[in-house]
């Protein structure tokens, strides 16, 4: 009897969508990933340091599909995305794929001319970002940057304003988190804190307090109120209070 095939995970997507074999690019795994990864609470996080691996590639073909997963992703996975590859974390590693003290100097020229380019435009894209700029102020300074790119005619634009009520009637993550709370397992609740988290930040981010916790989650509880919740306001709130 033939063993069950294993579970695509965001490695072996990615693995597939990058794979220097590939003839052309391999869009089914492509979506694949950014449908995963908006879908896992640690997805952003993983997928960029995938991405940022794969984007190091010697391999010139493997690079460049790299670098066309994280533009899709960054068109189609949203604030939890953009707010990861707004990191020094991520950014760090794309300028040492165009700095000569670490890959520029063995890097392949289109590779390093495309992420120069993906960079310039999520500074003219993505102005809540304001590390973006800051690092490519940086490539400015530094003589790696000497005259902006030119940008195709259809840059990324910004993503949309949210209101207050969106974020609660995101079904994906309503059902995402109501899975992630009914779950007796200890990580699972630890995932439920930090989407919990997450989605405090983007309803009031400069009003980070267990108040607002509170006030959030009993928005989400109210619009769910038929779905079991296994936790309470008391350890979300010591949670957030620490």
């Amino acid at each position: 009897m033939a063993a069950p095939p294993e579970e695509e995970n965001l490695e072996s997507r990615v693995n597939k969508a990058t794979n220097p074999l590939n003839k052309e690019a391999d869009w089914d795994s492509i979506q694949g990933f950014c449908e995963q990864l908006n879908n896992e609470p640690e997805g952003p996080q993983l997928a960029t340091r995938l991405l940022a691996h794969k984007i190091q590639s010697p391999q010139e073909w493997e690079a460049m599909q790299a670098l066309m997963v994280l533009e899709m992703c960054m068109k189609n996975c949203g604030k939890r995305f953009h707010n990861e590859v707004g990191k020094f974390r991520f950014l760090n590693e794309l300028i040492k794929v165009v700095s000569p003290k670490y890959l520029g100097t063995r890097a392949p020229e289109p590779v390093k001319k495309k992420v120069l380019e993906v960079m310039f435009s999520w500074t003219v894209g993505l102005p809540d970002e304001p590390k973006i700029a800051d690092a490519y102020q940086m490539l400015k300074k530094q003589g790696i940057v000497k005259q902006d790119p030119v940008l195709p005619d259809e840059p990324l634009p910004p993503p949309p304003p949210r209101t207050k009520s969106v974020i609660f009637e995101d079904e994906e993550k309503s059902k995402m988190l109501s899975r992630l709370l009914n779950s007796t397992h200890p990580e699972d609740l630890r995932a439920a804190n930090k989407l919990i988290k997450e989605m405090v930040q983007e309803v009031c981010p400069t009003l980070f307090t267990p108040v607002c916790v509170i006030v959030c989650l009993f928005g989400w509880v109210t619009i769910n109120a038929y779905r079991p919740i296994a936790v309470t306001t008391q350890s979300i709130y010591y949670s957030y209070a620490k």
